[in-house]
């Protein structure tokens, strides 16, 4: 694998005035010298405007991958104008922040419920050595695998789940943002890139089954609030009936039990206001 080396080279501005001191120099010379010695000069003037194509211009985190003859030769981050072997290739490779939206995916999520998500990566360019040479094309490299990352996360859990212990696409953004950013990482780190953040930008269910699922989504809500619900409401019962028999305030045998139980239960996981009925009477008449 090709690793980036920074390579040193001239400063720009001291070659360019050095070469017009030089060029200066042979223009008088030619009109100056001799006949015979004219076709001295015309020979430094061709080899100083061939000194002048390795000047190149590096900007602002910006790299250029020096190349001689196939040979990787090192890279320039120096931003200004620098100069270098005028046989050099000089690619250049952006070094800024980066941001692309994958395309809508239409996945099955694990539970095998069709969905579409779509993902937004953030990433730079860190070794220009890797992206230059160890892939075809980074950019097309960084879209392709970006989304087979988000269509291998989708597979992998549920569109959404009642239950904290189990991570869901929609209720659990952060560990599944973490998780993405860290598939898409592993999958570009051949290319030299650095995926600074990757979040899911558009999670839905599919138009042929998102009216039915809806439906089912609000049916497992009720029955995720109804269980919350009785639980609470069985963990009252029980201390109230403690508390009564701890402190003697009434005794109670097993079918006043059993009927203040039910009461207590119809008060508790009643979705109306219950309305109380005065008994004149006792349990037994």
């Amino acid at each position: 694998m090709i690793k980036e080396r920074e390579r040193m080279v001239l400063n720009g501005w001291v070659i360019v005035f050095i070469l017009l001191a030089i060029l200066a120099a042979d223009i008088w010379w030619a009109i100056t010298a001799r006949e015979a010695m004219k076709a001295w000069p015309m020979i430094i003037i061709a080899i100083d405007v061939f000194l002048m194509a390795g000047l190149f211009m590096v900007n602002p985190n910006e790299g250029r991958v020096l190349q001689l003859f196939g040979k990787y030769c090192g890279t320039v981050r120096q931003p200004g104008l620098r100069w270098a072997n005028p046989l050099y290739m000089k690619r250049r490779i952006s070094l800024r922040v980066r941001n692309f939206e994958t395309t809508r995916l239409k996945v099955n999520d694990i539970d095998g419920n069709p969905i579409e998500i779509a993902a937004i990566v953030v990433w730079k360019v860190v070794d220009t050595a890797e992206a230059t040479f160890e892939v075809d094309s980074y950019e097309g490299f960084v879209k392709i695998q970006s989304e087979s990352a988000v269509r291998n996360l989708a597979t992998q859990h549920p569109y959404d789940s009642h239950s904290e212990d189990k991570i869901s696409l929609r209720g659990h953004t952060g560990p599944i943002s973490e998780q993405l950013r860290n598939e898409i990482q592993e999958r570009l780190s051949q290319a030299g890139v650095n995926v600074i953040e990757a979040r899911i930008s558009h999670l839905a269910y599919a138009p042929e089954i998102a009216e039915a699922m809806l439906r089912r989504q609000q049916a497992g809500a009720v029955i995720a609030a109804r269980q919350l619900i009785v639980e609470g409401a069985v963990g009252m019962v029980e201390m109230a009936l403690t508390q009564l028999a701890e402190k003697n305030i009434v005794e109670l045998d097993g079918e006043r039990k059993a009927a203040m139980v039910s009461n207590l239960l119809v008060v508790l996981c009643g979705e109306t206001a219950s309305k109380p009925v005065i008994n004149t009477g006792t349990l037994y008449h």
